[in-house]
């Protein structure tokens, strides 16, 4: 595998990872309706991928009707990808984790970022993505960035049911 430079990525990267990549779990994940990992994990599920919050303050309870767990080892099967949602210092050990879990890619979150973490991963065979949003990517990759917000399901101007 060639070396990946981690300031730019090539478009067939990251789509060959959105489309190898069906099972997701979202470190991270938050209920609250209107924090990026929310549109993000509601984008994705509504795009057919399994997503699986992690969130060790919310462990055991639902994000858009998906359990929480607490880490990923605790997760009940194997997933594709990990999506760090947490800071550039957070995602050392949280790779750390996806290693151990045995997962493919592990995609860190705009401005998060460590090349350290980055290292490890890919000696263990793992790719890595850092600094963007696989929401984000999957819709500039999909040609539907324009519909990013509009026609997403995401936002919306009529008000939110309770």
């Amino acid at each position: 595998m060639p070396a990946v430079i981690h300031d730019r990525y090539d478009d067939a990267y990251l789509r060959g990872i959105l489309r190898e990549c069906k099972t997701i779990a979202m470190v991270g994940a938050s209920a609250n309706w209107n924090r990026p990992s929310y549109f993000a994990m509601k984008y994705l599920l509504d795009r057919g991928y399994t997503v699986i919050p992690v969130n060790p303050a919310a462990a055991g309870q639902e994000i858009l009707g998906q359990k929480v767990y607490g880490s990923i080892a605790e997760l009940p099967q194997k997933v594709d990808m990990v999506d760090i949602f947490r800071n550039s210092e957070a995602a050392g050990p949280i790779t750390d984790e996806a290693i151990a879990h045995g997962a493919k890619v592990v995609w860190m979150q705009i401005a998060v970022r460590n090349d350290a973490a980055a290292e490890r991963a890919e000696k263990a065979g793992l790719r890595v993505v850092m600094n963007r949003c696989p929401k984000i990517e999957h819709s500039r990759l999909a040609g539907t960035i324009e519909w990013h917000g509009i026609a997403s399901g995401v936002i919306s101007s009529r008000k939110r049911r309770l």
